[in-house]
């Protein structure tokens, strides 16, 4: 009898031993994939993403690649998580996953109140280019040109697919493609001169609060209405929310604003890197850990949030 309750007390010693490690995740989920196509605002949402899997003790990674490169890489299980789906105008790149059950978009937008279309400086808006109607009258002004982003964007092709279709009598216009980065340079450099361009604007981004920009109206049969109102999802592998579903929590918790966006996106588009700027944010806003990290514990099976708040001191 003394043998048995002795057995007993071992047990019950290793099992309290290994209680807190019971919400602990398998080793593979220790590593956490993310794919940021370039954007400043993904930057920003992944670099807020990142440092909160930082201090939960995982190790976040982030592959810069094209939004079809992108949902492959979800497909064949080689990227873990995306923050950037922008809904509608992605939708045509993504759907043929989501429906052949390649693809998980949780179902909350981690951002409401997007928005992406065609936009000019507020000076050439002055001067009458207000909508997409207009810019094929401005021909000679824009040189002929609109602006895009990186090659593979799916803004670019809903403005090659105008061009293409004669849409708005853009037949005979370029799309020039080159990245966030060059676009923005080429609006500057387009703006000190007073001279006419059209490129793809969105918010949240800085450029919003940098730049006298205004956005065409009319594109609604293109970017969608409301100006190109959006909402942005986070896209998965439809297995990783059961094989971790410590970090898919974080991941459906996860609700940014614009405000939050273009805070961060200040701080990147001054050459800091996306964990930097985001942690300094984090510093100063502690105060949405508290949503983001509900339910969330760290990889060794700790509460997540007392974790967190350490790790930005």
């Amino acid at each position: 009898m003394k043998l048995k309750l002795a057995l007993l007390g071992l047990a019950s010693s290793a099992f309290s031993l290994c209680a807190p490690l019971a919400h602990a995740e398998e080793a593979s989920c220790k590593t956490v994939r993310f794919a940021d196509v370039g954007w400043s605002d993904i930057a920003a949402t992944t670099g807020l993403a990142s440092v909160v899997l930082e201090g939960l003790g995982y190790k976040p990674t982030v592959t810069i690649a094209s939004v079809p490169i992108t949902f492959a890489g979800i497909k064949s299980k080689q990227i873990d998580a995306f923050l950037g789906y922008w809904n509608p105008s992605m939708t045509p790149i993504i759907e043929p996953f989501v429906k052949a059950g390649q693809i998980k978009v949780l179902e909350q937008p981690n951002l409401v109140g997007a928005k992406y279309t065609l936009a000019v400086p507020a000076y050439l808006y002055d001067k009458g280019l207000k909508t997409f109607n207009d810019i094929a009258k401005f021909q000679k002004d824009l040189d002929g040109k609109i602006y895009g982003i990186e090659p593979g964007n799916d803004g670019n092709a809903l403005i090659q697919g105008m061009i293409d279709k004669n849409q708005f009598g853009l037949k005979g216009f370029k799309m020039v493609e080159s990245s966030e980065a060059g676009m923005l340079a080429e609006v500057q450099r387009a703006s000190r001169g007073n001279k006419g361009i059209v490129f793809l604007g969105w918010e949240p981004h800085p450029m919003n609060v940098q730049m006298k920009m205004k956005y065409l109206e009319g594109g609604d049969d293109v970017f969608g209405p409301n100006l190109g109102e959006a909402k942005v999802f986070t896209a998965l592998p439809p297995s990783y929310e059961a094989r971790c579903p410590n970090v898919a929590t974080l991941l459906k918790n996860l609700q940014f604003t614009t405000e939050i966006e273009n805070n961060v996106m200040i701080g990147i588009l001054d050459k800091a890197k996306p964990n930097v700027a985001a942690k300094a944010y984090l510093k100063k806003n502690p105060g949405v850990l508290e949503g983001w990290l509900k339910g969330v514990k760290t990889f060794s099976g700790q509460d997540g949030l007392p974790a967190v708040t350490a790790s930005l001191k």
